[in-house]
């Protein structure tokens, strides 16, 4: 007898966790993995905030729950980010602080969904957009790009997949897993379609903001005909290396602010204090440390660009943001080295790791079965040693 829900066992999990494990599991028998599998920067959190972190601890006043939304200083530092970096319409009322932008979207999923209603999701999407959306009892609905045109859905696809049980439109911008940056000019596409359904919620994921190579970022919620119904959703992990203080944070509609709070404050309260404490000192010393760690993902990139552009079947589409590449990989399905036969790009995450000894994670997770996600959130060196392995292990492919 099983005492599990139907919610549970039809929820899959974390391709992105579940890679880094079985990295982790063949590491500790010796084989020298080099695991790419992980969006996790590789870069120490700066300093200034460690140091934040540690005065918090020796003011020994920041040991009590904290308020469920965020500390009132916390969510005024976000909503000034918002306004001076962003240029959003925000109040500390519009901000909730979360344990990690995942705790973000959940909340917000919990919050607006009723059973059956539909989330647009550009694809490739982050791996657990959809498994969210399930868990709320919504549907998924997938409006995907494609490698040639930098993976992005246009606005006619989007006009498209619009159906009266449309609640919201969910992407991430740069994007994870494509590294994609939508444009102004590509934004306004598709805020003349969402102006005709004032019905739809705007979800814009912006965690990798500081990571873009295209110039400034921009906002969804900068345009005035969806400016009210915008929700952007952010986070310390990726800009300030940050992971594992675990913050994340929206700046919502009043009304959605106060629901996800309620959420929250039903799941797990208030966040970790000591980490609030640290956020507040990030957002207000400057971005020099990010900015400097964004020159070196970038330098990265073009690095792993030319060396994967030198792998025979793999088609790469250039990244503008974050710090992934995703080669659609299909050229070597059904291709065998006489022992493991690649049928699809689960197969080929399996075999890479098995032969090459690196860390891949499959784009089905992604919502694209053609694809593999590889971060290049590591060493020049471990990713030149990790290309090579790769080009060495498809070579003998047949």
């Amino acid at each position: 007898m099983s005492f599990l829900s139907k919610r549970v066992n039809a929820l899959a999990e974390s391709a992105t966790l579940a890679m880094a494990k079985k990295a982790r599991e063949l590491k500790s028998t010796g084989v020298d993995i080099i695991s790419l599998s992980l969006g996790e920067p590789d870069f120490k959190t700066p300093k200034h905030i460690q140091e934040a972190a540690k005065a918090a601890i020796d003011e020994e006043k920041y040991f009590a729950y904290s308020p469920v939304a965020g500390y009132q200083d916390l969510r005024e530092a976000i909503a000034a980010k918002f306004r001076n970096e962003n240029g959003l319409e925000s109040k500390a009322e519009n901000i909730v602080v979360s344990t990690g932008a995942k705790q973000s979207i959940y909340n917000l999923m919990s919050s607006i969904l009723d059973p059956g209603d539909e989330v647009i999701i550009f694809s490739p999407y982050w791996v657990s957009y959809s498994d969210i959306v399930q868990l709320c009892d919504g549907k998924s609905v997938l409006v995907s790009g494609t490698i040639e045109n930098g993976y992005k859905p246009t606005p006619a696809q989007l006009e498209a997949a619009i159906t009266p049980r449309t609640k919201a439109l969910l992407y991430s911008s740069p994007c994870n897993p494509t590294g994609s940056v939508f444009s102004k000019e590509e934004f306004k596409g598709f805020v003349k379609v969402l102006a005709k359904h004032p019905q739809i919620l705007i979800l814009a994921d912006e965690i990798y903001e500081h990571i873009n190579y295209v110039g400034k970022h921009i906002s969804i919620g900068t345009f005035p005909e969806v400016k009210d119904r915008t929700v952007t959703i952010n986070g310390m992990a990726k800009g300030f290396a940050m992971t594992g203080w675990r913050i994340g944070y929206i700046n919502a509609p009043k009304e959605v602010a106060q629901a996800c709070e309620k959420i929250q404050g039903q799941v797990t309260s208030g966040t970790n204090t000591i980490a609030q404490r640290a956020t507040v000192s990030a957002l207000t010393s400057g971005l020099e440390a990010t900015e400097k760690m964004s020159a070196i993902y970038r330098k990265r990139r073009d690095m792993v660009y030319d060396l994967l552009k030198e792998v025979p079947g793999l088609k790469v589409n250039m990244p503008e943001g974050a710090f992934y590449f995703f080669p659609d990989v299909s050229h070597y399905f059904g291709k065998s080295d006489g022992e493991m036969t690649v049928k699809d790009a689960d197969d080929f995450c399996i075999y890479i790791l098995a032969k090459a000894h690196v860390a891949l994670v499959t784009g089905s997770a992604f919502g694209d079965p053609n694809a593999v996600r590889l971060s290049y959130a590591a060493s020049e060196a471990e990713l030149q040693e990790a290309i090579k392995r790769i080009k060495a292990a498809l070579a003998v492919l047949k």
